[in-house]
């Protein structure tokens, strides 16, 4: 079985680029992901982006914050 944690990496790095116009959403979404409200979502699909673009990103943008805390804890744990 592959290693899971190498696959996340994987995703997360084969993702596109976000765009300029998506930082502030996606900092929110890296930074405090509890804040983001249905009007984050509805301005960046008035700005052009799809439905899947969206989620792409977030989830790449999720998985990568994930995986720093993670090196991070083990910096520290280790």
């Amino acid at each position: 079985m592959a290693d899971p944690i190498a696959s996340l990496r994987s995703v997360a790095s084969g993702i596109a680029a976000p765009s300029s116009e998506m930082a502030g959403y996606l900092e929110k979404v890296r930074d405090c992901a509890y804040a983001v409200v249905d009007r984050d979502i509805e301005e960046l699909k008035e700005a052009g982006f799809s439905e899947d673009a969206i989620f792409e990103q977030t989830v790449a943008v999720a998985i990568a914050e994930g995986l720093r805390r993670l090196d991070r804890a083990g910096e520290v744990i280790g």
